[in-house]
C-alpha cells in the first residue's frame, strides 16, 4: 500500500519556513505580476499567489493589461520592473494573447528577477549544475522527493511529458541528482516498456486517469503532475489512477493536493531568495 506525499502539508511548512526567514533576516521581498487580457483561470491563479504572498509577507503587485496590448508596451513595463530596485521577482502569467510574442518576454525579464525560470539564462544554468531559478513545478517535484527522503542517485526516472514548463527542466533536475533518466511523450511507441521499469515515474502528460497498474513497477514512486477535469463530474483527476495503482505503488502523490500546491509554495521560495541575493 502506497503513501501517500501529501504536498498540501509540505508546502505548508515552506511557507511557514519563508515567513519566518522573512522576519529574521528583515527582508522586503516584492514580487510584480503582469497579466495580459482577461483569461479567467489565469485570474485565479494570480488572486492564489497574491494570498500566498500576504501570508509570507511578500509585497504583491499586480500590472493588469488589457488585451490588445502591443508588445513594445508590454516590453516596456518588464523593463521598467526590471530598473525598479523595490522589485525583486517578476512573473508574467500566461497564456498571453496570440498577439504577443511570449519567448520574447521572457529573454526580456533579468535573470536576477526571473522567479518563474523561464530566461534562457536561467535554463542555460540549470543545464550546467549552476545555481539559478528553476520552474517552480519540477522544483516542487524534487522538493517532494527531497522531503520524503526519496532516494534519486542511481534510480530509473522515467518522465512521461517535453513541455519547456514542466517535462525539459525536470528532465535536467533529476540528471543533475544523478537519475537515469529515461524521457516520453506523445510520439512515444509502446509507452508501457517504459513506464514498467521505472523507479520513479513522473507522469505530466495531461489525460485523465491514463497510468493504470499494469503500466507501473512494483513499489514505484509516483509523480502525478496531471490536472484533469472531467467533463461529466467536473471532478478534477490526475493523470494517473489513483485508486487503480495505490496498491501495487510505495508512494504516490494525489490529485489535488499534491504537485499543486508546491508549485506556488517554490514560487515563493524564488522571490525570497531573489531578495537574498539583492540583499
Amino acid at each position: 500500500m502506497a503513501k501517500i506525499i501529501k504536498g498540501k502539508e509540505i508546502a505548508k511548512k515552506i511557507r511557514q519556513e519563508l515567513k519566518q526567514e522573512v522576519v529574521e533576516k528583515n527582508l522586503k521581498p516584492k514580487l510584480s505580476v503582469i497579466m495580459v487580457g482577461n483569461d479567467e483561470a489565469s485570474k485565479i491563479y494570480v488572486r492564489n499567489k497574491n494570498r500566498a504572498c500576504e501570508e509570507i509577507g511578500i509585497e504583491f503587485e499586480e500590472h493588469l493589461l488589457p488585451e490588445e496590448t502591443s508588445m513594445e508596451e508590454l516590453l516596456g513595463l518588464i523593463e521598467k520592473l526590471n530598473n525598479d530596485e523595490t522589485v525583486s521577482g517578476i512573473l508574467l502569467q500566461s497564456p498571453i494573447p496570440r498577439h504577443l510574442n511570449i519567448k520574447k518576454a521572457f529573454e526580456t525579464i533579468s535573470p536576477k528577477k526571473d522567479v518563474d525560470g523561464f530566461n534562457p539564462v536561467n535554463i542555460g544554468r540549470l543545464e550546467i549544475g549552476e545555481p539559478t531559478f528553476v520552474s517552480c513545478t519540477p522544483f516542487g517535484v524534487l522538493k517532494m522527493l527531497k522531503e520524503e527522503k526519496i532516494e534519486i542517485e542511481g534510480k530509473t526516472a522515467v518522465v512521461i511529458g517535453r513541455s519547456n514548463i514542466v517535462g525539459k527542466p525536470l528532465i535536467q533536475l533529476l540528471l543533475n541528482k544523478n537519475a537515469t533518466v529515461v524521457v516520453t511523450h506523445s510520439k512515444t511507441k509502446n509507452l508501457e516498456q517504459y513506464t514498467k521499469q521505472a523507479d520513479i515515474l513522473i507522469s505530466a502528460v495531461g489525460k485523465p486517469k491514463f497510468i493504470k497498474k499494469d503500466m507501473v513497477k512494483e513499489g514505484a514512486v509516483i509523480i502525478d503532475v496531471g490536472i484533469n477535469r472531467l467533463q461529466d463530474t467536473k471532478k478534477i483527476v490526475g493523470d494517473v489512477d489513483f485508486e487503480d495503482v495505490f496498491e501495487k505503488v510505495s508512494y504516490i502523490t494525489p490529485v489535488p493536493g499534491g504537485v499543486g500546491p508546491m508549485t506556488i509554495a517554490m514560487l515563493m521560495h524564488n522571490v525570497v531568495t531573489a531578495a537574498k541575493n539583492k540583499s
